[in-house]
């Protein structure tokens, strides 16, 4: 079975809670400063559901994190999901 390739290895998910937040302005943000693709920014002032496929997760918890609290965070491992691994 040949291997799928994968661009980004890291899907990041996580939730940002806040005063003032704006979608717009994350996916701005996330589309001008982050390598990515699937990038899902949704929610509302208070509280962001992020979605984004990465090889860097960390420059996103760090940004996030500079908006409000962040939780529920989760970063798997596509790569070794896709080779029948635990992520």
């Amino acid at each position: 079975m040949e291997d799928e390739v994968i661009d980004y290895r890291y899907d990041t998910q996580l939730l940002i809670e806040g005063k003032n937040l704006s979608e717009d302005a994350i996916r701005e943000y996330f589309n001008t400063h982050f390598e990515g693709d699937c990038l899902l920014a949704v929610g509302d002032e208070e509280l962001i559901k992020i979605h984004f496929h990465t090889n860097k997760p960390w420059q996103v918890l760090e940004y996030c994190a500079t908006l409000g609290e962040i939780y529920d965070i989760v970063v798997e491992d596509m790569v070794r999901q896709a080779n029948g691994l635990q992520g």
